[in-house]
């Protein structure tokens, strides 16, 4: 399929999302944000990634040629291991473990891997959770932090 045939779906399949996630609300307000940011979010990403495909200037030769495959098994390993272990571990412990193989996929030692995942982890957790009031799991560190 070449890329701006996929381009144009990634776009129209971006317009359906965000026309489905319109009517997208809670019983109870528990958040803020409510229950249509992160599609709509998705939508915008999906979007503009799929803009970008059709828009960009032509790309000769194969479209897999130079995929690095082993950092993208890494990646794709590290993320699901982030899905099967987001509730147990909690969301700042899932995120900081998950953004070290990752991390190190992109180049990074392991030290600076483990710095930036911890400080993402940290950072986006108080971002949702006491900027936004949206509710994160707090996992195993949730006796540390006074929860239950």
């Amino acid at each position: 399929m070449s890329d701006r045939v996929l381009g144009a779906v990634c776009v129209v399949a971006a317009a359906a999302m965000a026309w489905a996630a319109q009517d997208y609300t809670a019983a109870i307000s528990y958040e803020p944000v409510g229950p249509r940011a992160f599609p709509l979010l998705l939508a915008c990403g999906l979007g503009l990634s799929g803009l970008w495909l059709v828009l960009r200037p032509a790309v000769g030769g194969e479209a897999f040629r130079g995929v690095p495959w082993k950092s993208t098994a890494l990646c794709a390993a590290a993320v699901l291991a982030y899905a099967l272990l987001f509730q147990w571990l909690g969301f700042s412990l899932a995120t900081a473990l998950m953004a070290v193989p990752v991390g190190m996929a992109f180049g990074g030692s392991w030290k600076q891997s483990l710095t930036g995942g911890a400080a993402l982890g940290l950072v986006l957790f108080l971002l949702f959770d006491k900027l936004l009031d949206v509710v994160l799991p707090t996992g195993l560190l949730a006796a540390l932090l006074g929860g239950s």
